[in-house]
């Protein structure tokens, strides 16, 4: 095994012997710009992850030394997550986290590396125990991560040990995206929706060797999700989307619905209300990379904060998560250093290609109650030439669908590919 190399505080090795890696894995042999090993073109890594102690030991060191701004003017969250959340957020980071177990749990699937169109790309893969799987690609957004998918992924590969059915059983594939987590961070523009969707086929179709799969994203998930339906690769059988990408009404026969007027209202409301994190991050990644990279209180806040208004937490997102689920993914950013790296995404394709796209791949939509915003159906209709599923009748969830609901969402893909197997 190679020397391992570290990326602020995540170091990578290659090669992990306890993995079972498929027949084109190798152990790296030299290392990317970003400091991870490197996978030589058309291979596929092996690779743990562990964070050295002295880098935990600075996180501490940081977090007792915040300083926190003072009390919001206005009761609740209307100015930002409260003061008084954010600083037991952080006590508690500094005195009781273990990163540790996160560090066991990913450690205990297989996760691999491997380079597409010259960027390193990281990804969760668990083949089921049941023959005929169906092979899925899951995408995150932001601010979340792969770390979204980690209590699906047992009912969705071996569904029989969960109350299932194995006819259910799913392959999956949990990459992130670049610039996050343990992907390389791009060093150049260019890495747009488009070129994601693109990488995402290779990996399943080319490198994987899937002939027949599926997708799934919610956030920018669905951004590259529908991108994949758009460019319509061979091997792609159906798509499914937790927030289907309809951002205003195609041309309509007459005056809007109840449900095209709610939606409406509600993406108005986003976009005087709850669109300045995405200006900012769309037009000045750089400057807010600087803060946030060197406060991890202030990474914690800017994540905490969308936790909150986004879930089906009636703000409350300590107790619908738990407070080590949430700094699991606070960590994650942190560690990896990639607040300015993910945030290039929204300069990259925000306004561009996170957009309504015409797709001709069956489509597949649930509907979380309390979603940013609920497209209506009409609107699914019109876009997508086959829509072959919908349920906006889900009891609970919100914008992090797998991450707040995992049983529900499972049950959604589950109802959702059945018909096409």
């Amino acid at each position: 095994m190679n020397a391992p190399v570290t990326r602020r505080g995540v170091l990578l090795a290659a090669g992990a012997a306890a993995l079972a890696a498929p027949a084109a894995a190798t152990r790296a042999d030299a290392t990317t710009p970003g400091g991870s090993p490197a996978a030589p073109p058309g291979e596929i890594v092996p690779f743990q992850v562990h964070v050295p102690r002295g880098d935990i030991d600075d996180l501490h060191t940081r977090l007792a030394s915040t300083r926190l701004p003072d009390q919001a003017t206005s009761a609740g969250w209307i100015q930002g997550a409260p003061l008084a959340r954010v600083r037991d957020l952080v006590d508690y980071w500094r005195r009781d986290y273990d990163w540790r177990r996160l560090e066991h749990r990913l450690n205990s699937l297989p996760q691999f590396r491997t380079t597409i169109d010259g960027l390193a790309f990281y990804f969760i893969h668990v083949r089921s125990p049941h023959p005929g799987a169906l092979p899925i690609i899951l995408t995150h957004g932001w601010p979340g991560s792969v770390l979204e998918f980690l209590d699906v992924i047992g009912p969705l590969t071996d569904p029989v040990a969960h109350g299932g059915n194995a006819a259910d059983a799913f392959d999956v594939v949990i990459p992130a995206l670049p610039g996050f987590g343990f992907s390389d961070k791009p060093t150049e523009p260019g890495w747009r929706l488009p070129r994601i969707a693109a990488a995402w086929n290779t990996l399943m179709g080319t490198r994987l060797g899937y002939s027949r799969y599926v997708a799934q994203g919610g956030d920018w998930g669905a951004g590259v999700t529908t991108w994949m339906g758009v460019q319509r690769p061979a091997g792609l059988a159906a798509i499914h989307l937790n927030l289907p990408v309809l951002f205003g009404p195609p041309p309509l026969d007459g005056p809007p619905t109840p449900a095209e007027q709610a939606a409406l209202a509600q993406l108005t409301t986003f976009n005087t209300d709850g669109s300045a994190y995405a200006l900012l991050q769309g037009t000045r990644p750089q400057t807010i990379g600087y803060g946030l990279a060197d406060s991890p209180a202030g990474q914690a806040a800017w994540i905490y904060e969308k936790l909150g208004e986004w879930s089906d937490s009636d703000l409350d997102p300590d107790q619908l998560f738990g407070r080590d689920r949430i700094l699991d993914n606070i960590s994650l950013y942190w560690f990896t250093d990639t607040a300015a790296s993910s945030a290039r995404l929204y300069a990259e394709s925000f306004t561009t290609d996170f957009r309504t796209l015409k797709v001709d791949v069956p489509v597949g939509v649930s509907v979380f109650p309390r979603e940013t915003y609920r497209a209506p159906k009409i609107w699914a209709e019109r876009t997508y030439s086959q829509l072959f599923y919908w349920n906006d009748q889900i009891p609970r969830g919100g914008h992090f669908a797998a991450f707040e609901q995992p049983s529900l969402f499972v049950t959604e893909l589950r109802n959702c590919f059945r018909p096409l197997r």
